[in-house]
C-alpha cells in the first residue's frame, strides 16, 4: 500500500475523531471545518514521522489536539465559549429531562476548563486509559492522575455547590 493510500485510510477510519476534536476546540461551524482541514494537513505533514510505535488513533489524537491548541493560540479564541455539548455522546431518546439537564450542566462546566484539562477530560470521556491520555497529551502518568483528580473535584464542586459549603452531598 502506498503512503498516500495509508494516509487516506487513516483519515477515513478516524473522521469522527478529527471531527470531535475540531468541534471541542472551535465554536463556529466554519472554524470547525477550518480546524478539521488544518488537522488533516498537519497529519499529512507529520505522516512520515509516524513510527507506528503507538496505535494510529493514539498518534492522531496527539496531532489533532496539538494542532487545535496551536490553532487556538494563534487566533486568541476565548475558551469558555466552545460548544463541548455538541460532541462525543449521543443520547438515547429514553433519557429523562432531569438527567439531560444534569448532563448539559456538566458540559457547561467542562467548557470552563483550560485547554489541557479539557483535552484530558475529552480523552477520559473517550474511554482512554490514563496511560493513553499521558501518551497523547505528552504529560506524565502521575500528572494525568493528579489533573484528573483536580478536574473531578472542580466539576463536582461546580455541579454541587452546596456540598463544598455545608458538607452535604
Amino acid at each position: 500500500m502506498s503512503k498516500e493510500e495509508e494516509f487516506v485510510n487513516l483519515i477515513h477510519n478516524n473522521q469522527g475523531l478529527i471531527y470531535k476534536i475540531a468541534t471541542i476546540y472551535a465554536k463556529e461551524k466554519a472554524e470547525q471545518e477550518d480546524l478539521y482541514q488544518e488537522i488533516v494537513y498537519q497529519t499529512w505533514k507529520s505522516f512520515d514521522h509516524f513510527k507506528k510505535a503507538s496505535k494510529p488513533s493514539t498518534w492522531l489524537y496527539r496531532v489533532g489536539m496539538n494542532t487545535a491548541i496551536t490553532h487556538l493560540n494563534k487566533s486568541k479564541k476565548q475558551l469558555n465559549t466552545l460548544p463541548f455539548d455538541q460532541v462525543t455522546i449521543q443520547f438515547s431518546e429514553s433519557i429523562d429531562s432531569e438527567k439531560e439537564e444534569k448532563i448539559q450542566l456538566l458540559y457547561a462546566q467542562i467548557r470552563k476548563l483550560n485547554l489541557l484539562d479539557r483535552g484530558i477530560i475529552f480523552l477520559f470521556l473517550e474511554e482512554k486509559t490514563y496511560e493513553e491520555i499521558a501518551e497523547i497529551s505528552g504529560i506524565s502518568l502521575s500528572n494525568v492522575g493528579t489533573r484528573m483528580s483536580r478536574i473531578r473535584q472542580k466539576l463536582k464542586s461546580e455541579m454541587n455547590p452546596k456540598s463544598t459549603t455545608d458538607g452535604t452531598r
